[in-house]
């Protein structure tokens, strides 16, 4: 019986501690460096795509933001962090999708994705995920995203992944996004495995 992606990630976060899982940080610095040093203002608003389980929306809002929202395909990653956030979680705007199905109902002066887009292995989900992106951008929007690099694990959580370098990224996301800064990560798993990440700041032109 064939299993939707939907069924997949949804029985990680029901099988698994979210500390345990290989992409789990205890704090999101290369995100948060990333924010930081664009200087961009509390009052942008952001979309975490994939951002689950992750405690980047609880650091934003630490930092003042308050026009966050939060995507995932797993709806009880997403509860993982509502249960974290407790009052505040009312203070987040939760969507439970796919994002190559979704349409975005307004644009975001953020777009973030860490570990979402290189599971789009096939031409047609990498196609809807830019219009997705482009449809929820606009000129000036800034887009940060990271992949395992090519170097990177070839598959993750089961399922086959497509590794990137930053020329890779610039060439799949178009004339659209101009890359503005690149930069790798070594993320240390849970387990004590080590993970090259490729990571990109875009500009929407």
């Amino acid at each position: 019986m064939m299993v939707t992606k939907r069924e997949h990630w949804d029985e990680v976060y029901r099988t698994k501690a979210a500390n345990s899982v290989s992409w789990y940080q205890p704090t999101p610095e290369p995100s948060l460096r990333a924010l930081e040093e664009l200087q961009l203002p509390a009052t942008a608003a952001l979309i975490d795509v994939g951002g689950g389980a992750s405690s980047l929306a609880d650091r934003l809002l630490e930092r003042g933001w308050f026009d966050l929202t939060i995507l995932d395909i797993a709806a009880p990653a997403l509860d993982v962090a509502k249960a974290r956030l407790q009052g505040d979680a009312g203070r987040v705007a939760w969507i439970v999708a796919d994002v190559t199905e979704w349409r975005p109902g307004r644009r975001y002066d953020v777009w973030h994705d860490r570990a979402v887009f290189h599971f789009l292995t096939e031409p047609e989900q990498r196609l809807a995920y830019r219009h997705a992106l482009e449809t929820g951008t606009a000129p000036g929007s800034v887009v940060i995203i990271a992949t395992f690099a090519p170097d990177g694990p070839e598959r993750c959580s089961g399922l086959p992944v497509q590794r990137y370098d930053a020329a890779a990224l610039a060439v799949e996301f178009g004339s659209a996004f101009a890359l503005e800064r690149d930069w790798r990560e070594e993320h240390t798993t849970p387990g004590g495995g080590r993970q090259w990440f490729q990571w990109c700041v875009f500009r929407r032109r």
